[in-house]
């Protein structure tokens, strides 16, 4: 999705990614304009999505420590 408004999600840290979050879910719940409605929930699905695929690379790279750990304490010979 490409919104005009978005800059890039690059410089944005995750904190800062769901802060934003909660401050657009908050907005689209004080509006009762349907165009309003449409436009926040498409950056909403932008941020979350982003918000998602940076927490499963984090656990990925987590998941992968954890093994390359247990790598080193089982020996199998």
């Amino acid at each position: 999705m490409f919104n005009p408004l978005v800059q890039s999600f690059e410089d944005i840290t995750l904190p800062e990614l769901e802060d934003k979050i909660n401050e657009l879910q908050r907005k689209y719940f004080m509006t009762s304009n349907p165009q309003v409605h449409e436009q926040i929930s498409s950056l909403l699905d932008m941020y979350i999505a982003e918000a998602h695929g940076r927490r499963a690379v984090s656990m990925q790279k987590d998941m992968d420590n954890s093994q390359s750990g247990l790598d080193k304490l089982i020996n199998v010979s």
